[in-house]
């Protein structure tokens, strides 16, 4: 019998990419590190901005009323997800990227965005990213308790990371439950967040591409 697979992220991303593993008739656990929280924010005027960035559905979810502010304005996107989740919230995506916020603002270059306004989560990656003229902060990522009952699930399956903050709570929860780190093998959805995760695992794979798709086919190659 195939390993168990453990999802870590917050929902409801974690019950989609569940979803998503149970297809592939793959074990699951469920064990959610982090809460998404909405943030109370202040909207920028519109009228100053020319587009909108959105690098995760979360941003869609917990923006709030206020989003609609800025309906009229082209979506840049990173990944399907997000876009998906845009379109569902009757905003006009304009392009998807998949390489995270760098290449999407080569992609803003390209459509002559020059004054872009990005909705992000608190505890996001802090990038130089050109064509961006303010950042508004609308969740935050919470971490939520986890007992070494719940780490000890982890021995022996296969867990899947999909940022560099749930790969370093992943190793500290590992380190603080007296595990062995080797006794547990990493699919990350980058190499960066497989960078995040440290050593001493029994293997770390990154996917290809950072999609759940392409760490779920990571996931089951490790989990055979």
């Amino acid at each position: 019998m195939s390993r168990p697979v453990a999802i870590l992220r917050p929902e409801p991303g974690n019950a989609a990419t569940a979803g998503r593993a149970l297809a592939l008739g793959l074990r699951v656990i469920r064990l959610p590190l982090f809460e998404i929280r909405a943030l109370a924010w202040t909207p920028a005027d519109p009228a100053t901005h020319d587009a909108l960035v959105l690098t995760s559905a979360n941003a869609v979810r917990n923006a709030g009323p206020r989003l609609y502010d800025y309906a009229h304005l082209p979506v840049f996107t990173v990944g399907k997800a997000t876009a998906l989740a845009a379109e569902a919230a009757g905003l006009k995506v304009t392009a998807i990227g998949s390489g995270g916020l760098a290449e999407l603002s080569e992609t803003l270059g390209q459509h002559r965005i020059g004054r872009a306004l990005h909705l992000a989560g608190r505890d996001r990656m802090i990038v130089d990213a050109l064509h961006l003229s303010d950042v508004r902060i609308v969740y935050a990522s919470e971490a939520v308790a986890v007992t070494c009952e719940d780490i000890t699930r982890l021995v022996g399956c296969v867990a899947l990371l999909h940022s560099p903050r749930a790969a370093m709570r992943l190793a500290l929860a590992v380190d603080a439950g007296g595990l062995d780190r080797g006794s547990i093998a990493i699919a990350a959805i980058s190499e960066a967040v497989a960078d995040a995760s440290g050593s001493g695992w029994e293997t770390v794979k990154a996917a290809e591409q950072p999609h759940d798709a392409a760490l779920l086919a990571v996931a089951t190659a490790l989990a055979d």
